[in-house]
């Protein structure tokens, strides 16, 4: 088995990029600690009760017993709103940290076998954390959450088919119910033992076919791992005790008839109410069915696309090299076994600029929705009609995408002839000397040419 020099191995292991996969696991080990002692004081239960807590402002209302208990964990138990703030902000990392780990993994093609399993994880990972935080949300019965109910009743409904009897099955005759809640905290409880499995089979991979396989990496990475777990818990904790998240007591109770002004969702699902506010009004009558498309495609549709997409891009990719090697051998010139198998090393951006520039176009394309969540902030900001601002998004949004594909491409291949330049000419170095003619000359060192080892992932 070949290996790299351990000076080597260890600069890649220490490389930045690295990191996210720690910050995503620490900050589930904070989820983990900190949601086990919310469950302790925490009572999902849609019962209601009138308040008597210290806040004197919804003191006497009827409100439901999660509300109450929710309240009474912020406000009366000692270190309670710490814990409820740092457990809402490692969530928000968690995510966070997921999405840069899929897009450097995707960036230097570090999917590929043997890794290819934990790409999945960290694909499967990214959709239970969002569905983590949607379930986590609904848990306070507040205002907010009030509304993010009345979104999943919206999607659900339509749902082909089966929509309705979802709808029953998660909130009963009526809404909000008394079943919701309940339902919410057990899919949370649910999803939480589901995302601790899956993040220790990747820990399990990653001794198998990552890092440990070499051994002078060991050290570093056993040295790394406490300096970046206590490095996020610390971060996590400024950002709890410092930056306030979540003011249930400002939102007030859940009421099927209100919904707070200025809501919006939480920064990863941003882009589906995006993609809700810009989609027209479409709808699609089968027979005595009628679909909403308004709300199907960009809840359903989309995330759907987009997820399945990223699952099944090393396949693809593995599907049209292997075809672009078959064509190989039937005329054109062969591809050697080492550039066909180009999962022994990671992958400059800019060598593969067509995989580079799909990165660019689905940031893109997620930017723009994330952007079109605040059409009506940004239709007051700078003195637009929100009507204006949705037409524009509606273009932006797949005009945009197909620009930063062209781009990224373009600067890849203009890296790649830089570099090529340098590897021919040399590196210029400021240094003008003078020859025995009477010319000036700078000189030039010689390019140092990257190793092609197997890099770690």
């Amino acid at each position: 088995m070949r290996t790299l020099p351990a000076k080597l191995r260890s600069f890649q292991f220490s490389h930045w990029s690295f990191m996210f996969a720690e910050i995503a696991v620490w900050s589930f080990v904070v989820l983990a600690v900190t949601g086990a002692v919310l469950m302790a004081f925490y009572d999902p239960s849609m019962s209601q009760v009138t308040y008597d807590g210290s806040y004197g402002p919804l003191r006497g209302l009827f409100v439901s017993k999660a509300f109450d208990s929710t309240m009474e964990l912020s406000l009366e138990v000692r270190g309670g709103l710490l814990i409820r703030q740092i457990h809402h902000w490692a969530a928000l990392i968690f995510v966070a940290a997921v999405v840069l780990q899929l897009l450097r993994m995707f960036l230097t093609g570090a999917f590929r076998r043997p890794r290819t399993r934990q790409w999945l994880i960290w694909v499967t990972l990214l959709a239970l954390g969002m569905a983590a935080g949607e379930t986590g949300n609904a848990l306070p019965d507040d205002l907010l959450s009030g509304g993010s109910l009345w979104l999943i009743m919206s999607v659900v409904q339509s749902i082909p088919v089966v929509g309705t009897w979802v709808l029953s099955l998660l909130f009963g005759p009526d809404f909000p119910g008394d079943r919701i809640i309940p339902v919410m905290y057990g899919g949370h409880l649910l999803v939480a033992v589901i995302m601790a499995g899956l993040l220790i089979a990747r820990e399990l991979m990653v001794r198998r076919h990552g890092h440990t396989r070499f051994v002078a990496s060991i050290p570093a990475r056993r040295s790394a791992r406490p300096a970046m777990a206590l490095a996020t818990i610390g971060m996590l904790i400024i950002l709890g005790f410092g930056f306030q998240i979540a003011p249930i007591w400002l939102y007030g109770p859940a009421k099927p008839t209100q919904i707070s002004a200025g809501s919006v969702p939480d920064w990863y699902m941003g882009f589906l109410d995006g993609a809700l506010r810009i989609m027209p009004a479409w709808e699609l009558t089968l027979g005595n069915y009628t679909l909403s498309l308004a709300v199907l495609v960009p809840t359903l549709v989309i995330p759907g696309i987009f997820f399945t997409a990223l699952a099944a891009y090393p396949t693809a990719e593995r599907f049209f090299l292997s075809r672009r090697v078959r064509r190989d051998k039937v005329g054109r010139p062969k591809v050697t076994r080492r550039e066909t198998l180009a999962h022994d090393v990671l992958d400059r951006p800019r060598d593969t600029p067509v995989k580079t520039a799909i990165a660019a176009t689905g940031v893109t394309f997620y930017g723009l929705l994330w952007a079109a969540a605040a059409n009506d902030q940004i239709a007051h900001q700078f003195h637009l009609t929100v009507d204006d601002v949705t037409i524009f998004f509606r273009y932006a949004v797949l005009i945009g995408p197909v620009i930063a594909f062209v781009i990224t491409r373009w600067i890849c291949l203009a890296l790649q002839q830089t570099d090529r330049h340098v590897a021919e000419h040399g590196v210029e170095t400021g240094i003008i000397t003078r020859s025995t003619d009477g010319g000036f000359h700078e000189r030039l060192e010689p390019a140092q040419r990257e190793s092609r080892e197997p890099a770690l992932r």
